[in-house]
């Protein structure tokens, strides 16, 4: 039976890091990677959502990944996003993956085209099979791949024996208790949406990974210690902290992970760039926001941000 206890945590989804012409900085990567070392998370996702994969080419998403394996030096686990909208790209970047010593590569179904279950199937059995020697995780993210994870489709793939596990970011929270039954034992499913952390650790959920964790990783690691020492009603409180600290900036006219880095960079003096287009970077109307979203973190963390 397999060890999963190194999945079981926070797990931040990886910021694309930018310099000041919008390349990929890899002073950047190394100084975002050092900064949630310090912090104690479980973990990084590399090459997500949250790291504008969509909008990488190959070569900068293998440069990250390297930068990010190479400053950890073993002391983070690390699951790699590696999907791309073609088996072949995928399957390159598994191999690059697994020859850095990844933990896990992951992917989303292909997007665009509805493909039926089977071909989704062979699409993650080929991305796994590139790297034979890597755990593989299932990226649920219906809402923006277009396509949902079924009962049928997790059965079928966990015939291979390389699929530890899902990242769940469907809204139902249901979602984990019905991954975690169909996956049986020695599987891991991630709670996924930032807003019901709690809720999904509480359905099961061994572990989180999210795309706010990263600016506020204090408040995801108050909670799960929470979690863990049963101290529930604290970790509601938290919750709705962290949830309101996320509805203020959701107000920005600029793209969710803009307004992160610049709360970064006034926070923590992480300079990490912007976007990259058709992301849209942040403007001076969503200057108001961004300090009040900075001011709130700042004050939750002195509350909370101990334990």
């Amino acid at each position: 039976m397999r060890n999963l206890e190194k999945y079981q945590g926070i797990i931040p989804a990886f910021y694309a890091c930018y310099d000041r012409k919008g390349q990929v900085s890899p002073q950047g990567v190394e100084e975002l990677t050092q900064y949630y070392m310090d912090r104690g998370v479980k973990g990084l996702y590399v090459n997500g959502s949250s790291g504008e994969c969509i909008y990488l080419s190959l070569e900068e998403r293998k440069l990250i990944l390297e930068r990010v394996v190479e400053k950890a030096r073993g002391r983070l686990t690390i699951i790699a996003h590696v999907a791309c909208n073609n088996t072949k790209d995928s399957m390159e970047l598994a191999r690059h993956a697994q020859k850095l010593g990844v933990d896990a590569i992951a992917a989303i179904p292909p997007i665009y085209f509805r493909l039926p279950e089977h071909a989704i199937a062979r699409y993650w059995n080929d991305i796994s099979g590139a790297a034979p020697e890597t755990d593989f995780v299932i990226y649920n993210i219906p809402q923006l791949a277009g396509v949902a994870l079924t009962l049928p489709l997790l059965a079928k793939m966990r015939e291979n024996q390389q699929v530890i596990g899902v990242k769940n970011s469907s809204m139902p929270v249901q979602d984990i208790q019905m991954f975690l039954k169909e996956g049986g034992e020695d599987f891991v499913v991630f709670n996924g949406p930032d807003e019901q952390f709690i809720s999904g650790r509480v359905m099961g959920a061994q572990g989180g990974i999210g795309g706010t964790y990263g600016v506020m990783p204090e408040l995801f690691l108050a909670m799960d210690a929470c979690i863990r020492g049963g101290e529930i009603a604290r970790a509601g409180k938290i919750q709705y902290e962290v949830n309101a600290i996320i509805y203020k900036m959701c107000e920005a006219r600029g793209n969710l992970y803009g307004v992160i880095k610049e709360i970064l960079r006034r926070n923590e003096g992480l300079d990490l760039g912007s976007v990259r287009p058709p992301l849209m970077p942040v403007t001076r109307e969503d200057e108001a926001v961004i300090t009040e979203a900075a001011r709130m973190i700042r004050e939750a963390k002195k509350t909370y941000g101990g334990m």
